[in-house]
């Protein structure tokens, strides 16, 4: 395949992953609730973005820094948001 093409599709991933895992953590965060969110699915998703970074073996590269690294981090901090206003919602309705 051309490299530009290469290229452009490797910035995919690292732009769109990471945007859209933003848009999951702000609206927890405005919304201090992490009503409906999976935890298990947030844990799959970082373990899956930590597992093909590492598959990919380009531990340098920006995209896979951004794309695969970075929202694996973004992930973890939705699990942990998760666990802290679900711990608070469970303590409301006690």
């Amino acid at each position: 395949m051309n490299e530009f093409w290469t290229n452009i599709a490797g910035w995919m991933p690292a732009v769109i992953l990471p945007l859209a895992t933003i848009t999951q953590l702000t609206k927890i965060v405005r919304e201090k609730s992490a009503k409906g969110v999976s935890l298990v699915t947030w844990i799959m998703f970082g373990v899956a973005n930590v597992g093909l970074y590492i598959f990919t073996e380009k531990y340098l590269a920006l995209q896979s820094l951004i794309g695969l690294l970075g929202t694996a981090i973004l992930d973890f901090t939705i699990v942990g948001f998760v666990l802290f206003y679900g711990s608070k919602e469970v303590g409301r309705s006690a």
